[in-house]
């Protein structure tokens, strides 16, 4: 049983991305979460197709695997953290963000990526809940159309505060789209022990097959602060082994997105740590009776 782990771009934001890459392959990773930002690979910029391919052949040389992370703060507003939303008021933004995450899919498929990571945004103040989440129904039917021409499945994160926070609101959002192929789950397994009443390892094995991607890192009951291990509350051995159990195959990111600060270091100090928590949770998962 195995992890292919991989750090986010996010958490490394003060490096330049092939200074980034290069670090990731010396320490051992699989592969990169690689947001689409400004400072590394800028969804917005003109030569887009150039740098993309560019990306590639640097992850092909470096051996190194990718997940498209679509969380950039302001890649689209400079103003307005995350916005527009799938769920803006504004038909024009709300189409703005479809087009960006449109744009995120064929960036996958150039680079060969597994999946396509996003997240339904904040519902504006005032908005009925049926109204929300018609509004995000329409925005990522484009986005679904798109993942399933280019084969990389789209994976939605619930994120605490959002329209869709939790593993439920994921399951309700595939009845409503009518469970179409393209659409898979982001795993972050820190909102799980910041939000589910599911434990982290009950998480894991209840969402096994909807899995497209996880995001890792340490967190405590109620509150939404992404932390480095060991600093939080997850029993992280067990939660390890049911991910390498599973059939998931995709990246385990680390995701330490307030961190850049320190990101070699803890690019270095989480490799170690996840390395060790998951040879101790398989050797106990091992060891267990039939």
């Amino acid at each position: 049983m195995t992890l292919h782990l991989g750090y986010g771009t996010n958490g490394l934001t003060d490096l330049r991305l092939d200074d980034a890459l290069n670090l990731l392959a010396d320490l051992g990773y699989e592969g990169v979460g690689l947001t689409l930002d400004h400072m590394h690979l800028d969804p917005m910029a003109p030569d887009l197709t150039e740098r993309t391919r560019q990306v590639r052949r640097r992850l092909t040389s470096l051996g190194l695997r990718v997940t498209v992370e679509t969380g950039a703060r302001y890649v689209l507003d400079p103003r307005c953290k995350h916005g527009p939303s799938l769920l803006d008021p504004d038909p024009e933004a709300r189409a703005a963000r479809t087009a960006l995450l449109v744009r995120a899919v064929d960036v996958a498929a150039e680079l060969g990526a597994h999946a396509v990571h996003c997240f339904s945004g904040i519902t504006p103040p005032g908005t009925p809940p049926d109204t929300a989440w018609k509004r995000l129904t329409e925005a990522i039917t484009p986005v679904l159309a798109a993942a399933d021409r280019s084969g990389v499945p789209l994976a939605i994160e619930p994120e605490p505060g959002h329209l869709l926070a939790t593993l439920a609101d994921f399951h309700h959002l595939r009845g409503l789209l009518g469970d179409p192929g393209p659409l898979g789950l982001t795993l972050d397994i820190g909102h799980c022990q910041c939000l589910e009443e599911a434990t982290p390892l009950e998480c894991v094995k209840e969402s096994a097959p909807w899995l497209r991607h996880v995001q890792i890192e340490d967190m405590r009951r109620g509150v939404h602060e992404h932390l480095p291990f060991g600093e939080g509350e997850i029993d992280f051995p067990p939660v390890l082994a049911a991910l390498a159990a599973s059939d998931y195959r995709g990246l385990t990111v680390v995701e330490l997105p307030r961190h850049s600060h320190a990101g070699p270091e803890l690019a270095r100090t989480s490799i170690d740590f996840l390395r060790d928590a998951l040879t101790r949770g398989t050797a106990t998962e091992g060891a267990a009776p039939c």
